[in-house]
């Protein structure tokens, strides 16, 4: 029995003579391992964000929101009208009656 309670100490005291010996040594610990966590979070969220983002942004320009989003089509007509004007294709009294008429149809703002 006290070569069982003598293993016993020596088997408790080893761990503790080697942290006696290793001043700041608390075991195996995560080491430099604990870097790959908030690393691989990062590079999950930016794979995640490419491609549902893109998908998000693709979606958004084909439903016409985005920097050529919808054009009011008044506003479309009466650019229309000022270009024929511009070339030559009407002259300015029927370019008037026409704005009138587009401005007098089209819906309120």
């Amino acid at each position: 029995m006290s070569t069982a309670l003598a293993a016993l100490n020596t088997a408790l005291a080893a761990p503790a003579a080697v942290v006696a010996h290793h001043p700041g040594y608390w075991g195996p610990g995560f080491g430099w391992w604990f870097l790959l966590i908030p690393l691989f979070w990062i590079l999950l969220f930016g794979v995640l964000f490419g491609v549902f983002g893109r998908r998000w942004r693709r979606a958004a320009w084909e439903n016409g929101y985005g920097p050529h989003g919808r054009v009011n089509p008044a506003k479309q007509a009466e650019a229309t009208l000022a270009e024929r004007y511009a070339q030559g294709d009407i002259d300015e009294v029927e370019y008037r009656a026409r704005l009138e008429v587009l401005r007098a149809n089209a819906a309120p703002a």
